[in-house]
């Protein structure tokens, strides 16, 4: 198991740029793909971007392609996310998640829903 707890988030004008972290606790984070999701209000939880455990694939959500960069550092057991041309649409609760083996990455967009506990997650607010 992989316990995870997100941090980074906060209040910034469009344009602007944040770094999202993810500490991971357990020897088990660099065998996993991890990702990235976010609800924003009153919508659905949202795949935004995914590693693969190597860190040498990376996958993205159209909505954030060329604006932000998943990586991690695996001595670190920390997971990030750059985000970077922020737009007030991108305010949300973003989540890190470690994506089961089983997954392809053709589906981690799925497990935006299917997947069925989150932790608390970290609040992007962009302001226009």
């Amino acid at each position: 198991q992989v316990q995870l707890v997100e941090s980074g988030g906060g209040l910034v004008q469009a344009g602007g740029s944040l770094r999202l972290s993810c500490a991971a606790s357990g020897r088990a984070f660099s065998t996993y793909a991890m990702g990235w999701f976010r609800q924003a209000p009153g919508k659905e939880r949202e795949f935004v971007a995914a590693i693969s455990w190597s860190g040498d694939s990376t996958y993205y959500a159209d909505s954030v392609k060329g604006r932000f960069t998943i990586s991690r550092d695996n001595a670190k057991n920390t997971l990030y996310l750059q985000m970077n041309s922020l737009k007030p649409e991108d305010t949300a609760v973003y989540y890190c998640a470690a994506l089961p083996h089983y997954l392809s990455p053709a589906r981690y967009s799925d497990y935006a829903s299917t997947k069925r506990s989150w932790g608390q997650g970290t609040q992007v607010t962009v302001s226009s």
